[in-house]
């Protein structure tokens, strides 16, 4: 081979490096431009009616009026939210399969089941923070505790003869009761349950005395006097019911225990489709109609950036690591 041959040949790469990339790129502002150019599937890693599904179906109707494509809501559950949660991770990273994430699936998962097939941090894209759900801490009228020191008291002073529910082993709830319990050496019998609705009822019935979770689950109860409300997880009171103290307020600075969602996609998919989606999923949780729809039902809208819900992912995952670890949280 000839040096001008050489030469020749190591042009013609540098070339079509180079035009490759053009045309990548290119491609990639097309797609942003164009995005969405066919169906959404919104996959709910839980069944239908909880939260996270109520949450997913309001941004996606909202979606579909904003864009004129329909947002489908698929609900795969399973394994604490992880069937799901592996569906999307292994899904095209084109901007077409979201997940609506939670603590559960994106925080708590990597330290509750040792094989998961997912990594919460390497697996998905961060697009939107959607809400914050404060975890409200009642107990049955029966109990003689009138805020949360009393409660505390109440609990050491006889060990092991307070039950409080939860949704199951390694449940949000069962995460919130553990970290109440850590944070103010009290000492609660855990009684898990299959799913949130049949630990509140029987929470009302006087089965068990405690339950700590999301205020959804429990706020008309504690309105029309089923129930007592002694603190708010959150580190501000609720718009919902604004007498309510928080924990801190009530004697245990720095306590935080609430729930939280967001939609992540599947790792790599395309930036300029994540700041898409974020920037319209944002304008939606500002819209007055949403604001009004989730203060309602005891959930805060949270809008806010890619990176920063990321972090919110990273640092929430090294949170309750300890409190798995402590508690000796195991999954159903």
């Amino acid at each position: 081979m000839t040096q001008n041959t050489t030469k020749f040949i190591a042009v013609c790469a540098v070339f079509a490096g180079a035009s490759g990339l053009f045309i990548s790129q290119t491609a990639v502002a097309q797609t942003a431009a164009t995005y969405p150019a066919k169906p959404i599937r919104l996959v709910v890693p839980f069944t239908p009616g909880g939260s996270t599904d109520i949450l997913a179906r309001a941004i996606g109707q909202k979606l579909n009026e904003a864009w004129g494509q329909p947002v489908v809501i698929e609900n795969v559950p399973g394994a604490g939210g992880s069937i799901g949660a592996d569906k999307v991770a292994k899904a095209p990273a084109d901007g077409y399969t979201l997940l609506m994430g939670h603590i559960g699936t994106l925080a708590v998962n990597p330290s509750l089941y040792p094989n998961l097939p997912y990594d919460p941090i390497k697996s998905f894209a961060p697009v939107a923070w959607v809400a914050r759900v404060p975890n409200i801490l009642v107990v049955h009228p029966s109990v003689p505790a009138k805020n949360v020191k009393e409660l505390v008291a109440l609990a050491k002073a006889k060990p092991g003869q307070l039950n409080y529910g939860s949704g199951g082993n390694g449940s949000a709830a069962n995460l919130a009761s553990e970290y109440f319990k850590l944070q103010t050496g009290s000492s609660l019998l855990h009684i898990p349950y299959r799913g949130t609705a049949p630990a509140v009822t029987d929470l009302v019935g006087g089965q068990i005395q405690v339950l700590f979770t999301g205020a959804p689950a429990v706020i008309t109860q504690i309105k029309n006097g089923q129930l007592r409300a002694l603190a708010v997880s959150s580190p501000k009171r609720m718009a919902a019911l604004p007498d309510l103290p928080t924990v801190a307020e009530s004697g245990y600075q720095g306590f935080e225990a609430d729930q939280w969602y967001g939609v992540v996609a599947p790792a790599g998919t395309p930036a300029d489709v994540v700041a898409k989606l974020n920037t319209q999923i944002n304008q939606v949780l500002n819209s007055p109609e949403l604001k009004g729809r989730l203060n309602a039902e005891g959930a805060i809208a949270t809008p806010d950036t890619p990176a920063n819900f990321g972090k919110l992912i990273a640092s929430e995952i090294a949170r309750w690591k300890p409190v798995i670890s402590g508690g000796r949280v195991k999954a159903d």
